[in-house]
């Protein structure tokens, strides 16, 4: 018989290796969480990898590196995030963000103007106000309190010459909001196809898994290209642009901003992990809610696009159209471009 100390001793060991395996499931021990990762949305992505990395390589807080990663990103000009995008149908650029820690604490600014870095702004929302979500003019005035400076609202050379274009071959009906499109009549809320493929695209999504095993995540747009003024897409909304679960996972979403909302599309994908699907499942089942919910003749003009990471540093994609790709950088991966899978 064994001495009651050796017996507890033992027990001890057996309750913690159940609890290692009913908290990180499917026979993945402590050892094997993959972390540090950071992993984010198109081939902007990349580049907002390598700031992030530094972080999280050197040990940092995963909310440090979804912050820094993104503000490479919102630092571009002539791209599709931050002052340097296209603006809205009456010329001026407008941002959302939003960002999450691991804690559930969350911040977020929308339809904000004249201010370089939104991410930056948002997580001041979340530290040093009871808040959530500040928008517009309110916004501005609060990060001018926290000592953001005002950007000059001069158009970038590409948003410009975009700007111009789309005045030329569009008709400004602020009641009706029609565009004239390829392919005939489309509502303004429709993402275009550009001349090379791709869709415009107006958003960047970070997920980080630190070294110490917490998760956090960021997004940051200018929203869609020539929208009407005011409109706030699903970035900055905790639940549909970003969510995140500590014990389970987080999610970041890309695309066309009005569907994502109205499927709570980020908790939706976490709670499919939280159920024990994996991060490449939850995507795709969220991807398919909004499909059959819109039908798939409608789907097929617009683009909605997930990426997920778990708390054992898995990761996973879907997108409704071909050529979303998601970038990521691990102690596996050193920073890859991956084409997602996608529904057609």
């Amino acid at each position: 018989m064994l001495p009651r100390r050796r017996f507890l001793q033992l027990s001890s060991l057996g309750l913690g290796g159940l609890m290692a395996s009913n908290s990180f499931g499917k026979g993945l021990s402590l050892n094997s969480v993959n972390k540090p990762i950071v992993i984010s949305t198109w081939d902007a992505g990349i580049a907002a990898n390598v700031d992030a990395w530094k972080v999280l390589a050197n040990g940092g807080r995963a909310l440090d590196a979804v912050e820094k990663g993104v503000m490479v990103t919102e630092s571009s000009i002539n791209c599709c995030v931050g002052l340097g995008a296209n603006p809205d149908r009456d010329g001026i650029v407008t941002l959302d963000a939003s960002i999450m820690d691991e804690h559930g604490n969350a911040g977020a600014v929308a339809a904000i103007e004249r201010i370089k870095h939104p991410i930056s702004v948002a997580r001041k929302v979340m530290e040093n106000t009871p808040h959530v979500l500040l928008a517009g003019a309110g916004a501005q005035e609060f990060a001018i309190s926290q000592g953001f400076q005002l950007e000059p609202q001069d158009l970038s050379p590409s948003a410009r010459k975009a700007y111009k274009d789309w005045l030329k071959k569009s008709e400004y009906k602020p009641e009706i909001n029609i565009e004239q499109a390829e392919g005939g009549n489309k509502s303004a809320f429709a993402p275009l196809k550009l001349d090379n493929g791709d869709w415009n695209h107006d958003t960047i999504g970070m997920l980080a898994l630190d070294q110490a095993g917490n998760l956090s995540g960021s997004c940051t747009t200018s929203g869609m290209a020539f929208k009407v003024r005011g409109r706030v897409g699903d970035s900055p909304l905790i639940g549909a642009g970003l969510y995140v679960d500590n014990a389970y996972g987080a999610a970041v979403s890309t695309g066309l901003g009005e569907e994502v909302i109205k499927s709570a599309g980020t908790h939706l994908v976490v709670e499919f992990m939280r159920q024990g699907l994996s991060p490449d499942k939850a995507c795709k089942l969220a991807v398919e809610r909004i499909v059959s919910r819109t039908g798939s003749t409608k789907a097929k003009e617009f683009q909605v696009a997930f990426i997920a990471l778990n708390k054992q540093g898995q990761v996973g994609a879907y997108a409704i159209q071909k050529g979303f790709s998601y970038a990521r950088q691990d102690q596996k991966v050193n920073n890859e471009l991956i084409a997602s899978a996608s529904m057609f």
